[in-house]
């Protein structure tokens, strides 16, 4: 997947169509991706200035895109703070992947009922391509393409009122569905779920399919909280090495 794949995904996300100022587009979708690929951690300070002198730019357009971003959940922004990428609980991100398991369950049984075998046949050779991307071990390319992977399937099903809400997750959980493919092993793991789920779906087993993507739902979740106390753990200083603050 190309980088103008990635904007092209994120700029219906985040409906950046609609606007008329390029450069706002273009400053939230440059942030939006480092969040989402982990470039820019969450809790991490977002400096506007450093950002305006990015894009060669006043403060103005700056924060205008990171109110983008805040709306959609990837920035927070209080008074007098600077504005930081967002730091979901661990019981937001159960909260999001508990919905995102009914809906995806609901989107696999409608898939097998609605798609014709040639759609169900593009969708077998897209995992196929996402097999060579994990057996390259391309984290950011796999990711989008999985990502795209999921539209194509919203669009075959046609039920606008599920996609909307998949939308609304979708900027939510983007950051967690990177970060659980970061782990080591994970992307074997998720394109073998998907080509259980392509084989489920071509033998027009609807309950099997629901029950296929529930589960890799639940193991991504898994890998989600995993990482994160990884990296908690990682930041937590040693008691042999506590010292007085200064």
């Amino acid at each position: 997947m190309t980088d103008q794949d990635t904007h092209v995904v994120l700029a219906r996300l985040l409906r950046l169509r609609d606007r008329r100022e390029p450069l706002v587009a273009q400053i939230a979708e440059w942030v939006g991706a480092g969040i989402i690929e982990g470039r820019l951690a969450a809790g991490q300070d977002l400096n506007s200035v450093d950002l305006s002198r990015r894009f060669d730019t006043s403060r103005t357009p700056v924060r205008e895109a990171l109110m983008v971003l805040e709306q959609e959940g990837l920035v927070e922004m209080k008074a007098r703070r600077r504005p930081r990428v967002a730091a979901p609980s661990r019981q937001d991100i159960r909260d999001i992947y508990q919905v995102r398991r009914q809906l995806l369950s609901m989107l696999a049984a409608l898939l097998v009922e609605r798609a014709t075998d040639e759609e169900i046949g593009e969708l077998r050779g897209r995992v196929e391509k996402m097999r060579g991307l994990a057996d390259e071990g391309d984290v950011d390319a796999y990711f989008w393409s999985h990502v795209q992977l999921q539209e194509r399937m919203t669009e075959i099903v046609g039920n606008a009122t599920l996609k909307q809400i998949l939308d609304s997750l979708a900027l939510r959980t983007l950051m967690l569905r990177h970060l659980s493919l970061t782990r080591p092993g994970r992307l074997a793991y998720s394109v073998d779920d998907q080509e259980r789920l392509m084989q489920a779906c071509e033998e027009r087993d609807g309950e099997l399919a629901s029950a296929l993507i529930a589960g890799a739902t639940v193991r991504a979740l898994r890998s989600v909280e995993e990482q994160i106390q990884e990296q908690e753990s990682g930041r937590k200083p040693s008691r042999r090495r506590r010292t007085p603050s200064t």
